[in-house]
């Protein structure tokens, strides 16, 4: 299968998995709760064939709970644990979402529509979940969900462009004879 929309990444490159797991867990320090993983499976899934943009998207999470446990201090609670579960499945399914619209859409569009598909199957499971266990739904206002797809579309916007560099410089690169 042909990569959908940055065809760059070699699933061989470690530099750049790694790269986007180390930038995951800054955001992670940053934002914490608001961490942008929607836009990161999004770059996962147009970056890398799908079982190693799932791999990607769960390190990415794992690197952003391993931050959030150790750095921030997030309590050791049932609840707090089973909320970092749900964003980890979450993020696989909004990585799959964008695998999925990418491949829907035409031409130039498709990393928007991966990212727009992504961020929404995000705040969708997160908005759904927080109503299903009685949970305070007042911090889904329109100013808040703007504000967090501000910092998924950033953190997106920012990727796909160091993406696209990389793709450059890896074109550019004279080929190595044997």
């Amino acid at each position: 299968m042909t990569r959908l929309s940055l065809p760059i990444i070699d699933e061989r490159n470690l530099l750049w998995s790694g790269a986007l797991i180390l930038v995951g867990a800054f955001f992670s320090l940053a934002f914490a709760c608001a961490a942008p993983l929607a836009g990161f499976a999004a770059i996962a899934a147009l970056t890398s064939a799908r079982r190693n943009a799932l791999a990607l998207t769960a390190a990415i999470w794992f690197a952003n709970q391993l931050v959030g446990f150790t750095m921030l201090h997030y309590p050791l609670d049932f609840e707090t644990l089973a909320w970092g579960g749900a964003l980890g499945l979450i993020a696989l399914l909004c990585c799959e979402t964008a695998r999925f619209a990418a491949r829907m859409s035409i031409g130039a569009g498709a990393p928007f529509a991966a990212l727009v598909a992504s961020f929404l199957v995000y705040e969708g499971a997160l908005f759904t979940i927080t109503r299903a266990v009685g949970g305070d739904v007042s911090h889904y206002a329109l100013a808040s969900v703007a504000r967090i797809f501000a910092i998924n579309a950033s953190a997106f916007l920012g990727l796909w462009a160091a993406a696209l560099v990389c793709s450059t410089i890896v074109a550019l690169r004279p080929a190595r004879h044997a």
